[in-house]
């Protein structure tokens, strides 16, 4: 039954097959000795970003080993998963996992979060894990990051503002935003890593056949403008008459964006400072991007109403997130 379960019977030495596997899956769980299993990927290895997560299991099943990408590549949480399955004792050594504390790589991967950039990632990481003062400033995204059952160290503390983590004088920071930051505020990346939750929606209309270029332009000029990050957009909301615009089908799918539409009697149920008889004469709603934008970040209000310009208009609204902070 291996063709119905999808399961690849493979012929030859591991050790031949492995530089074509580590490239073909995500994930690895070899049943070979763990000194065996090192000497065999070590030519092979690229870096954390790229390499699959390894498991190693002895052949009693009694140990599953986290041996390598245990973040980004997943090992860690696969080594748990099924150590869980085949009831053996799991074994991982990544530091943020022994400490229960916060894995900075990691940190809010689940929601979908991205770094702005990976340069800060160890030096922060080692503040983490050596028990320094790290503050933690989150302005917006999803607030149920704290993955353990023990309580937050006391070196992690969680700042309303940038000013106050600033006064505060940590030794790193963990900032959770989707805007760009003020020149005053970049004290706090000399030793910390900007998080982008996706927050941002974007509402939008536009003349049929827009062209995918002029529709991805306003967006770049506007959230310029409005000082917000690209890596922060989840969605373009739009009517569900655009739903085969090819412009928009084109920009979400470059940047893995959702794509989300609604209907007229949907969009109609979202208060409107500015409701249009016009847009509703040709649509049946009285409004296209502004109650879009509202709709799919669940918001009363925006960031920016309306815009209009060329082709397209675009209405710009922040994801609500009604959660707590736990930990």
């Amino acid at each position: 039954d291996e063709a119905e379960k999808n399961i690849q019977l493979f012929d030859g030495t591991v050790r031949l097959l492995l530089p074509a596997l580590f490239k073909a899956y995500k994930s690895m769980i070899l049943i070979i000795s763990l000194g065996a299993v090192v000497r065999m990927i070590a030519p092979i290895l690229v870096d954390k970003k790229k390499d699959p997560g390894v498991l190693v299991v002895d052949d009693k099943g009694q140990y599953v080993v986290s041996v390598l990408s245990g973040h980004i590549g997943g090992a860690n949480a696969l080594t748990n998963e099924f150590a869980q399955a085949i009831d053996a004792t799991p074994i991982v050594t990544t530091a943020s996992d022994v400490q229960k504390t916060i894995a900075v790589d990691l940190f809010g991967a689940r929601y979908g979060w991205v770094w702005d950039s990976e340069e800060k990632l160890t030096p922060v990481s080692a503040s983490v894990v050596n028990e320094e003062q790290v503050a933690i400033v989150q302005e917006t995204g999803e607030k149920k990051w704290w993955l353990h059952e023990t309580p937050m160290p006391e070196t992690l503390k969680i700042y309303r503002t940038t000013g106050e983590a600033i006064a505060a004088k940590p030794h790193a920071t963990l900032l959770i935003t989707d805007r760009i930051i003020e020149k005053e505020e970049e004290i706090l990346l000399e030793n910390g890593v900007i998080y982008r939750p996706k927050s941002i929606v974007l509402g939008m209309g536009c003349n049929r056949g827009t062209s995918a270029e002029e529709i991805e332009q306003l967006i770049d000029e506007t959230l310029a403008e409005l000082k917000l990050s690209k890596k922060s957009v989840k969605a373009i909301a739009t009517i569900d008459l655009k739903k085969d615009e090819q412009g928009f089908l084109q920009v979400t799918a470059r940047n893995n964006w959702q794509f989300i539409t609604y209907t007229p009697a949907q969009l109609n149920e979202m208060p409107l400072q500015n409701p249009s008889e016009t847009v509703f004469k040709f649509t049946g709603a009285y409004g296209v991007s502004e109650p879009a934008a509202l709709r799919c970040a669940n918001a009363t209000d925006w960031l920016l109403e309306k815009k209009k310009s060329g082709n397209a208009t675009i209405s710009i609204a922040r994801i609500t997130f009604d959660e707590e902070v736990t930990g």
